[in-house]
């Protein structure tokens, strides 16, 4: 994998500031990340602009601490806004510096949201020394159609091509972990979830997309290793999204972790008021300890 960081500043800035945040300060940062012309864009249609919202911690000189990209959910209609400030500010509290990556939905479609994730994964790496965070530690985490958008990003990546004329294609952008909350996996008609399908790929979607974009088909022994979470009784997204996903990382010979919790509607982000999935913060923060995190 290529970790080597070009010079060039790759991302765009349109917004900074400082914030008290517990201990120390949170350098908040939003910019764009693609400052030219967005990649994969419809014609006629209008796309909003992908941004990236960074919550820095505080490094000291020559330290370099780990990072997690946050996608939240939202069926590619949306983008859910408790799945994304309120998580990155729980890995703040547990060491992490985090960003939050709006990528584009319907009515973009793919490949639109898997290019936003692989590019925000670059310009972290890519600016990994200034941010003070280890460019072997970046990690993805996503929640229901951002879970796919993570799980997508960890089998679908990009190693990064050293004769690339733009300095950021050299750069892999393969996560080194993923977390995977309540996930959309598969968009296959058993368990897939049809809104986030129709607003990906769209209802009349060739065979060969769908099984393209079905997850549990594409891991690999070089996806990397995975937290994943989800509720038995989710009414949305079946609990069988995440047990495919662990079985395809068990036949790969991939780590990871899972949890089942027995009862808990679907999108409860941080789950802090659900008895049974409150545990998963606890659990993942143990799980990113022991991987290094």
């Amino acid at each position: 994998m290529n970790t080597e960081v070009p010079a060039d500043r790759p991302a765009h800035l349109v917004g900074e500031f400082m914030e008290t945040q517990g201990k120390g300060n949170i350098l908040m940062s939003v910019m764009n990340i693609w400052p030219g012309e967005l990649p994969y864009h419809q014609e006629h249609v209008q796309e909003e602009t992908p941004t990236l919202t960074s919550y820095l911690l505080p490094a000291e000189e020559g330290e370099r601490r780990p990072a997690v990209l946050v996608c939240p959910g939202g069926g590619y209609a949306r983008r859910a806004d408790h799945e994304g400030r309120p998580v990155a500010e729980w890995l703040n509290r547990i060491g992490i510096s985090a960003f939050v990556l709006d990528y584009r939905v319907a009515p973009s479609k793919h490949p639109a949201p898997l290019a936003d994730a692989r590019q925000a994964i670059r310009i972290v790496r890519a600016n990994a020394e200034a941010w003070g965070i280890d460019p072997g530690r970046i990690g993805i985490l996503g929640f229901s159609a951002g879970g796919h958008v993570a799980a997508s990003a960890s089998v679908l990546f990009e190693q990064g091509d050293e004769h690339a004329a733009d300095p950021l294609q050299k750069l892999s952008s393969r996560p080194d972990l993923a977390i995977l909350c309540y996930p959309v996996i598969s968009l296959l008609p058993e368990f897939g979830h049809q809104g986030s399908k129709n607003n990906l790929i769209g209802e009349e979607a060739d065979e060969e997309l769908v099984q393209a974009l079905s997850l549990e088909l594409q891991v690999n022994p070089d996806t990397p290793p995975a937290f994943i979470w989800h509720t038995s009784d989710d009414a949305s997204v079946p609990v069988e999204n995440a047990l495919y996903y662990a079985a395809a990382l068990r036949r790969n010979g991939v780590p990871f972790e899972l949890h089942s919790y027995e009862s808990g509607r679907h999108g409860i982000g941080l789950a802090q008021e659900h008895p049974y999935a409150e545990p998963w913060t606890a659990a993942c923060e143990r799980w990113l300890r022991n991987r290094g995190f």
